[in-house]
C-alpha cells in the first residue's frame, strides 16, 4: 500500500473491516437460528431483534472507526465483534437451559444491553483519546486508582463463590480486577519507559544470567506481595496470575533480559506453593486440580466440596471432536458456573474440539494484531502498552480455559466477551478501544514517513489529473 495515498489506504482497511463484519453477523445469526431450531424446532422467537441488535452494534462500531481511527486494524473491532456474538447465542442458549431446569432467570438481555455499553465507551475512548501517549502523563495516578479497586474487594467485597472479587453499589456488581489489568498495563508501560536502561544495563552475571540489583529488584518485589496479598484475602487466583504476569512479560520485553523471567517464574511458583498450601480455597482448588473425580468418592477429601471440574471433564468428553451440536447437549448440568469460566464446556459439548480450537484461534489472532501493533508503533509507550494489553488477554484466555480443561486449577475469572459479565465485558472493549488507537497512531505515522517530507506538505485537495507520487 506504499504507493496509495493516505485516504485510499484508510478507506482500504475500513472496507475490509466491514466485509468482516458482515460474515461476523452472519456467523452469530446462523449460530442463533441453529440453537433455536436444535432445541425447540422452530426459529427463535427474539431473531429479529438479535439480527438488529448485532447489525446496529456492528454498523455503529464501524462508522464511529472509519471517523475517528479510520488507519486502526481492520481486523480487531471484527474479532471483538465475532466472541461477543458467540456469546450471546451461548448465554441465550444456555438460558433456556437454566429456565427449565434451575428455575433461574434470563442471563442474555443483562448480556446484550452491556455488550450495547461496552461498544459505546469502545468508541467513547477512541473518539476523547486522540492519542495515547497521553495516559503516559498520569501513570502513578492510573497505578494509585488500581491499587484502590485491587485491594478494595478485601474488605468491601461479596464474597462469593469462595472469592472476593465483587464489590455491590447500589444493588449493582463490579468487578475491579477486569478494569486493573487495563490500568496497571498503563502504568507498567510508563515506568519501564523511564527506568528502561536501569532495569536492562546493570547487575552481575550468575551461571550465565545478568541478575538485576537488589535496588531495581524492587518494582518486582512489591509487584509479587501485592499479587500475594490479593491471592490470600481475596481468594483470588485469576486476578494474582494476571497482574504479576503482565509485569514480568512487559519486564521481560521492554529490557529483553532473561534473568527477570527466571525471577517472575521462581517468585511465582514460591507464592503459589505457600498460598496453595494454606489458604483453605486456594488448597481445595488445587485438590479439585489433582483429582477431580475424587469429588464423587464415597469420603472426599476436605475442602472439596465442588464437582465443577469433573463436569468440566465429562462435557469435553461428551463433545468429543466435532460436539453434539449447537442447542443438542445438557450444559445446563453446570449449574452457574456454565455461564462464567466454564462456558468454555458448553463450546466443548455442542461445537466439541473443533468449536474449541475455533474460539481459541480467534482469542490467538486479537492478541497477534496486538503484538503487531507493538510492532508498528513508532514510540516506546505504545509499543509496550501494546503488549501489556496483548498479554494481558493472553494470560486471561490461559488461566480460564487452562482451568476449565485441567491444565491448571480453576481461577473463576471471565472469559473475555465469552462470557456472562458487565465488568468483564466492558473493561474488554476499552481495552479493544486502546488497541485501535495505538494502530491507527501507528499506520499514520507510517503513512507519512511513507510519503517523505515533501509529500506530507501537500494540501490534501487533489485536481483533476493530479497523478501520485
Amino acid at each position: 500500500m506504499r504507493g496509495l495515498r493516505p485516504r485510499t489506504v484508510a478507506g482500504a482497511r475500513r472496507r475490509t473491516e466491514a466485509l468482516l463484519l458482515l460474515l461476523v453477523i452472519g456467523i452469530a445469526v446462523f449460530g442463533h437460528v441453529s440453537a433455536g431450531l436444535a432445541m425447540n424446532g422452530e426459529l427463535p422467537q427474539h431473531l429479529t431483534s438479535f439480527v438488529i441488535s448485532m447489525t446496529l452494534l456492528s454498523l455503529v462500531g464501524h462508522l464511529g472507526i472509519r471517523r475517528f481511527a479510520a488507519y486502526a486494524d481492520p481486523l480487531i473491532f471484527p474479532l471483538a465483534m465475532l466472541l461477543t456474538g458467540l456469546g450471546l447465542v451461548l448465554i441465550h442458549r444456555l438460558d433456556q437451559g437454566y429456565i427449565e431446569r434451575w428455575n433461574s432467570t434470563a442471563n442474555a438481555p443483562d448480556q446484550l444491553m452491556w455488550t450495547v455499553v461496552g461498544v459505546a465507551a469502545c468508541i467513547l475512548v477512541v473518539a476523547l483519546l486522540r492519542d495515547h501517549r497521553l495516559l503516559q502523563r498520569f501513570i502513578y495516578i492510573t497505578m494509585a486508582v488500581a491499587l484502590v479497586l485491587l485491594i478494595a474487594p478485601a474488605f468491601f467485597g461479596a464474597d462469593t463463590y469462595g472469592a472476593k472479587r465483587w464489590i455491590i453499589l447500589f444493588g449493582f456488581s463490579l468487578q475491579p480486577g477486569e478494569f486493573v489489568k487495563i490500568m496497571i498495563a498503563v502504568f507498567f508501560a510508563g515506568y519501564l519507559v523511564i527506568h528502561r536502561d536501569s532495569l536492562a544495563l546493570t547487575g552481575r552475571k550468575f551461571l550465565g544470567m545478568r541478575l538485576p540489583p537488589m535496588r531495581q529488584l524492587g518494582p518486582i518485589i512489591t509487584v509479587w506481595i501485592i499479587s500475594l496479598l490479593v491471592l490470600v484475602f481475596e481468594r483470588d487466583l485469576g486476578t494474582s496470575l494476571i497482574f504479576f504476569g503482565v509485569f514480568v512479560v512487559m519486564l521481560y520485553v521492554a529490557t529483553e533480559r532473561t534473568s527477570w523471567i527466571v525471577c517472575g517464574l521462581l517468585m511465582a511458583a514460591a507464592g503459589a506453593f505457600v498460598v496453595g498450601s494454606t489458604e483453605p480455597h486456594v488448597k481445595g482448588r488445587v485438590a479439585a486440580w489433582l483429582n477431580p473425580l475424587a469429588v464423587y468418592a464415597p469420603n472426599p477429601p476436605k475442602g472439596l466440596d465442588s464437582e465443577q471440574s469433573a463436569q468440566a471433564l465429562f462435557s469435553f468428553g461428551t463433545g468429543g471432536v466435532s460436539g453434539t451440536g449447537l442447542g443438542m447437549g445438557h450444559p445446563e448440568l453446570i449449574k452457574f458456573a456454565g455461564r462464567s469460566d466454564f462456558i468454555l464446556t458448553t463450546v466443548g459439548e455442542e461445537l466439541g474440539l473443533a468449536g474449541v480450537m475455533a474460539v481459541l484461534i480467534i482469542y490467538a489472532l486479537l492478541v497477534q494484531r496486538g503484538l503487531r501493533m507493538a510492532l508498528a508503533a513508532r514510540d516506546p509507550f505504545g509499543k509496550l502498552l501494546a503488549v501489556g494489553l496483548a498479554a494481558a488477554l493472553a494470560l486471561q484466555v490461559f488461566v480460564v480455559a487452562g482451568g476449565v480443561t485441567g491444565l491448571i486449577p480453576l481461577t473463576g475469572k471471565a472469559l473475555p466477551f465469552l462470557a456472562k459479565g458487565g465488568s468483564s465485558l466492558l473493561a474488554n472493549w476499552i481495552m479493544i478501544a486502546l488497541l485501535l488507537r495505538i494502530s491507527d497512531s501507528a499506520e499514520r505515522q507510517r503513512e507519512a514517513d511513507a510519503m517523505g517530507p515533501a509529500e506530507t506538505t501537500i494540501t490534501p485537495v487533489v485536481t483533476a489529473g493530479a497523478g501520485v507520487r
